[in-house]
């Protein structure tokens, strides 16, 4: 699902126009980018997971093609941890 999929879906779902859903889902973006770009960044959602600032520091790398070592720099990342309401409904589980 895209980005233009999920818009529909959750506009037909709440029954409003999708400018407002697409309006809504880019301003979740900036905030998310926003709280993540902060020293202590993390967002929790609860039952649904934690997005976390991931720091991956600089590393030699290999270009599968030639073989040679190439350098990947430093750069900043986000890992995500899904929630016990998540992981219940990807797995069907039933307490």
């Amino acid at each position: 699902m895209n980005k233009s999929e999920l818009v529909e879906v959750l506009a037909g779902r709440m029954n409003i126009q999708q400018y407002k859903v697409r309006d809504f889902i880019n301003n979740l973006q900036e905030v998310i980018g926003e709280e993540l770009s902060k020293e202590e960044g993390g967002l929790v959602l609860q039952g649904f997971g934690t997005f976390t600032l991931w720091k991956q520091t600089a590393r030699r790398g290999r270009n599968p093609r030639t073989g040679l070592e190439c350098p990947i720099h430093a750069r900043n990342s986000v890992k995500f941890k899904p929630g016990k309401f998540l992981l219940e409904a990807l797995n069907d589980v039933k307490d």
